[in-house]
């Protein structure tokens, strides 16, 4: 038997020892999130259908994390197409609203049905962020509390017009309880938390790979935004205990970048509910 005889011999015995003992392995059963939304009308249309029927068998906390992070990503796609290169030449760059791209990304039937769902999770990202902010006004509310740029006047107006915004998102009716979070044993919610705090980790280091400038800021920015507000929504007890004084150290504190993310993110979410009003009239106009 020659050398190409024998390799073809040693990889036919190899190939059946294989497949002998693949028989008795359990082939693991991954769900995968469709690419294409359009993939509901394709052979492969199933496998959206798995997924959104495994999601609801999820609990509650890993339900909401998902509907976050899709109401995150309904928001980039209105602001791209708030903000749309219309015309770009030698002459002018134009930039403005792109109806035809806004009913690609959400309207319901080129995108099977999905597009109002990703609508209905950025209304759920901005009340969550909401009432963070109106968690968070003790906080800001003390007097050891301040703003420094160097300009005294400027500090004590900017934080007034702070605590106004606080006690606008306070006074806005309770429509999310996160109290309904991470209410189990305290081990299982402690693994949920970091389960949840790592996953954030992980998209911000997504967001390092992104090239442009631009979208890796404000996608870094706002993703930090999203974590202060579960950060303050999950830490009732220690800003209740906040103390009135400076004398002793708060167990409770956000650093000058958490409050800065957390602001500008509940700012890009709010432009995107307001540019949605835009777009309805466009659409309107176009019937």
């Amino acid at each position: 038997m020659n050398a190409t005889a024998r390799g073809r011999a040693l990889q036919k015995t190899a190939s059946g020892v294989h497949m002998k003992h693949r028989r008795h392995l359990v082939t693991p059963f991954t769900i995968k999130r469709p690419a294409v939304p359009n993939s509901f009308h394709s052979s492969s249309g199933s496998q959206a259908k798995v997924f959104y029927s495994w999601l609801e068998g999820q609990c509650v906390e890993k339900r909401a994390f998902y509907r976050l992070i899709s109401g995150l990503h309904a928001s980039i796609n209105i602001h791209l197409s708030a903000r749309y290169l219309l015309d770009d030449s030698w002459f002018q760059r134009k930039w403005g609203h792109n109806a035809s791209e806004f009913r690609q990304r959400f309207d319901w039937e080129l995108t099977a049905g999905e597009g109002p769902k990703r609508l209905r999770s950025l209304y759920f990202l901005f009340l969550v962020e909401l009432r963070a902010l109106a968690k968070a006004l003790p906080f800001f509310q003390r007097p050891s509390f301040q703003l420094f740029t160097g300009r005294p006047e400027e500090d004590r107006r900017h934080k007034e017009q702070l605590l106004h915004i606080l006690q606008l998102a306070r006074s806005f009716p309770l429509h999310f309880d996160e109290t309904s979070l991470f209410a189990g044993s305290k081990q299982e919610a402690a693994k949920l938390k970091e389960d949840v705090r790592l996953a954030f980790l992980n998209i911000s280091r997504i967001m390092d790979c992104v090239g442009c400038f631009k979208c890796r800021l404000w996608g870094k920015l706002q993703t930090q935004g999203l974590g202060t507000s579960l950060k303050i929504l999950f830490s009732e007890r220690q800003i209740e205990a906040l103390p009135s004084s400076g004398d002793r150290r708060p167990s409770f504190q956000l650093s000058r970048q958490e409050i800065v993310s957390l602001l500008n993110a509940f700012g890009r979410i709010s432009t995107s509910i307001r540019e949605l009003k835009t777009f309805r009239w466009l659409l309107a106009e176009e019937r």
